[in-house]
């Protein structure tokens, strides 16, 4: 295993369309939701572990969950946790873990990825940032994993294909990107077969990416490039407090992906899913006969159909002729909301933390 692959993940989300399962003090990367004893978040490092050393896995997250991490991955070593006083989104996030990285490792390789989502095939994931490591080792390349769409999704990035590399059958050069595109737009991707989804998975040099960030977002590669005598000693926490919150809040699609003209798409069978959602989770989950998912509880459910049923606890779920509809209960909140309303989940968080406060969020 290479010494200079490296590996950064980005776990400081606040999750709250999972609410209220996800809950600001517990995110949904840190929780177990498929009975098998490992979060998300574990199961993250899990799949990273046989391509990237462990001493050389970066986590970045929001301070409040420091000691979450600390005592969920105990073997990843403490200075390897990258605390951010404020959120900013993701290009910050990877910003300052690239020049955190290349201040003790200027040929560093870097991979990028959520520390949320689901990956069926490790086999293939593994065998997936093997390549993109060789890919971008070999020239100035930004390279994204792309999954072949099968239904058209409006919550999902989606990137059009462009060219063939020479030699890289599966690679691609990036013609555009298309945020979240409405239900038309979404049909026309899926039946042109010329788009995949967007997997926010990235794969770079770090020299590369810092020079990308200084060529299309200047001001954040500025303040980042500012610290870099404080990387990798002991005054590098006290330049990130004084300076992160002055960031701005971007995406990283939106600060370069999208302006940078060296991105490369690798299409790639991970059976992935960003579990962005209740109804994510519904899609991923084994259903009875009705239709109906039960995570991890006990439920009696007459006439019911095609919904999710999710408890913490003892508690049982008795419920009749609920068709499509999302039922969690976890600790003092309860939520049932038609499925096809779950894009509301996040103002319901809103409107609860405004009415009832902080303790139900």
């Amino acid at each position: 295993m290479k010494s200079n692959r490296y590996c950064v993940i980005m776990c400081g989300g606040a999750g709250s369309r999972f609410w209220p399962f996800s809950r600001d003090n517990m995110p949904k990367q840190f929780l177990d939701f498929f009975g098998t004893g490992r979060s998300l978040l574990q199961l993250t490092v899990d799949r990273i572990t046989p391509v990237v050393p462990k001493e050389n896995i970066i986590l970045v997250t929001n301070v409040k969950y420091a000691g979450i991490i600390r005592e969920q991955l105990p073997g990843i070593p403490e200075e390897n946790i990258l605390c951010e006083p404020a959120r900013r989104n993701t290009a910050p996030c990877i910003c300052w873990a690239a020049n955190h990285i290349a201040a003790s490792c200027p040929d560093a390789l870097i991979a990028t990825l959520p520390s949320d989502h689901l990956v069926l095939k490790e086999t293939a994931f593994a065998k997936a940032i093997e390549d993109g490591f060789d890919f971008v080792s070999s020239g100035d390349r930004l390279l994204t994993l792309g999954i072949k769409p099968t239904y058209p999704n409006t919550g999902y990035g989606y990137i059009q294909l462009g060219q063939h590399v020479d030699g890289c059958d599966d690679t691609r050069k990036v013609k555009s990107f298309t945020e979240k595109p409405d239900p038309e737009m979404a049909r026309f991707f899926l039946d042109s077969g010329e788009f995949y989804w967007n997997a926010g998975i990235f794969i770079w040099k770090a020299a590369d990416i810092i020079k990308a960030f200084e060529q299309h977002c200047p001001e954040m590669a500025q303040l980042f490039e500012s610290g870099r005598k404080y990387y990798a000693t002991p005054l590098e926490k006290d330049f990130i407090e004084a300076n992160f919150q002055n960031a701005q809040s971007i995406s990283i699609d939106y600060a370069v992906m999208e302006k940078a003209s060296n991105v490369f798409v690798k299409t790639v069978d991970l059976g992935w899913s960003d579990l962005g959602s209740w109804k994510a989770l519904y899609d991923v989950s084994p259903k009875n006969a009705e239709g109906n998912v039960t995570q991890n509880c006990n439920v009696l459910a007459p006439g019911c159909t095609g919904s999710l049923f999710a408890v913490n606890g003892e508690k049982i779920i008795v419920a009749s002729g609920l068709k499509d509809y999302i039922v969690a209960d976890n600790g003092n909140a309860l939520l049932i909301c038609p499925a096809d309303e779950e894009q509301k989940i996040r103002q319901v968080v809103n409107d609860v933390r405004t009415r009832f406060g902080e303790e139900f969020v």
